[in-house]
């Protein structure tokens, strides 16, 4: 174990950071980068909060607009809206949508915590997403109206309001919908008024097939650590939301093409070669939204949130769930937004007092979400009183 320990190659915390951060475009903004670009770079963007996402990839582009990030998803279709990692609603890139959805079926089932009552069997499974397929083949559709169509392809069973759900009860066969998204036969559709629709990504995507699953998953691993490395299979199983066991054995099974390295006394992995650390530092400011992938994904947390950023920006151990001011790559404050017509009032709350260079940078930044989602940005400093997002 020794002779292997000094063999490996020796990073350091400082490197890992700043390489981190440039590969998701939070040093430098890309130049004359589409939103699927970075998207792919980030290994998908959060999008449970749609304001977010958009804040989340334009900022990231030099000049990038919110009218971006919808062109691309909505006109374009060079990003998808689907169920991305643990479940969540993420923006993917087209381009790699073969390989999540062959990666996202190949993980072992998640602990299924509904009454038995309201269980399906694998086969009643498999035929609610042949249904959901079949009746999404063409058109978008919100899920009351999926929810006649389902029940008229395979039968009444699947119409029984047995799900617990926020309000009542749901019909049975709605928890395939996240099945039938990671078989690639689901995804979201543009909102009809102000309610969700669902589609074939099909349509938009001709031929479009999910890939085999063992490759998918050693590409999405690749994918991965070139986002978020060196990594642990733990990190890689809370980034999945998917059992430790199962992750070790997956990074165990790729040793060939994976490799060890020695980060200040931690070890971790990386794609094998990969060992790029940028001269950058990791000086700089930046605001980023509910949610960023940055934010999210990036392990070890106490050194992302430390001190006080813990208490004050973590919500029960879980990141993400404040829009977070980001100063030489650590948490070092939170921020909320909140808009009024063309006004965008944006108050921060640094943990520590801001000198005048740290300031002018904040100025920028706001002037930035500004130019963003297309408004007149209002700048005010102090605590913010709204909880964590849900």
């Amino acid at each position: 174990m020794e002779d292997r320990a000094l063999k490996m190659r020796k990073m350091t915390w400082d490197g890992v950071w700043a390489r981190r951060l440039a590969r998701h475009w939070l040093l430098d903004a890309a130049q004359e980068a589409e939103p699927a670009d970075v998207v792919a770079d980030m290994c998908g963007a959060h999008a449970q909060v749609m304001s977010a996402a958009e804040i989340s990839v334009a900022l990231r582009i030099d000049g990038a607009t919110r009218s971006d990030v919808r062109d691309a998803l909505w006109r374009k279709h060079s990003l998808v809206k689907t169920f991305g990692p643990r479940g969540t609603v993420h923006l993917l890139a087209a381009r790699d949508l073969a390989i999540w959805t062959g990666a996202l079926s190949a993980l072992p089932p998640s602990r299924n915590d509904l009454p038995e009552e309201a269980l399906m069997t694998p086969d009643q499974t498999d035929t609610v997403v042949e249904a959901i397929a079949t009746v999404l083949a063409d058109k978008e559709m919100i899920v009351d109206e999926m929810d006649e169509a389902i029940v008229d392809i395979v039968g009444a069973w699947a119409g029984d309001e047995v799900v617990p759900a926020w309000y009542g009860t749901y019909p049975r066969w709605r928890p395939a919908i996240y099945t039938a998204a990671n078989r690639g036969v689901l995804c979201y559709g543009p909102r009809r008024k102000r309610k969700v629709t669902y589609t074939s990504p099909q349509r938009w995507l001709p031929g479009f097939q999910p890939a085999e699953e063992d490759k998918a998953l050693r590409d999405l691993v690749v994918r991965y650590l070139h986002a978020y490395g060196p990594a642990t299979p733990q990190q890689f199983a809370r980034w999945l939301a998917a059992p430790i066991t199962w992750a070790t054995e997956v990074f165990e099974s790729m040793a060939g093409q994976l490799e060890q390295v020695d980060v200040e006394g931690a070890v971790a992995w990386i794609d094998a070669g990969d060992h790029e650390e940028p001269a950058t530092a990791t000086e700089g400011m930046r605001l980023l939204p509910y949610f960023d992938a940055f934010v999210v994904g990036s392990q070890p947390r106490e050194m992302l949130f430390p001190g006080k950023a813990a208490e004050r920006a973590l919500a029960n151990g879980q990141a993400g769930n404040y829009p977070t001011l980001l100063i030489d790559g650590v948490v070092a404050g939170v921020w909320h937004l909140r808009r009024s017509g063309r006004t965008l009032h944006v108050r921060v709350e640094p943990l520590e007092p801001l000198n005048a260079a740290q300031q002018r940078a904040l100025e920028e930044q706001v002037a930035r979400i500004g130019e963003i989602l297309e408004g007149k940005p209002k700048l005010t400093m102090g605590t913010i009183d709204v909880g964590p997002h849900a």
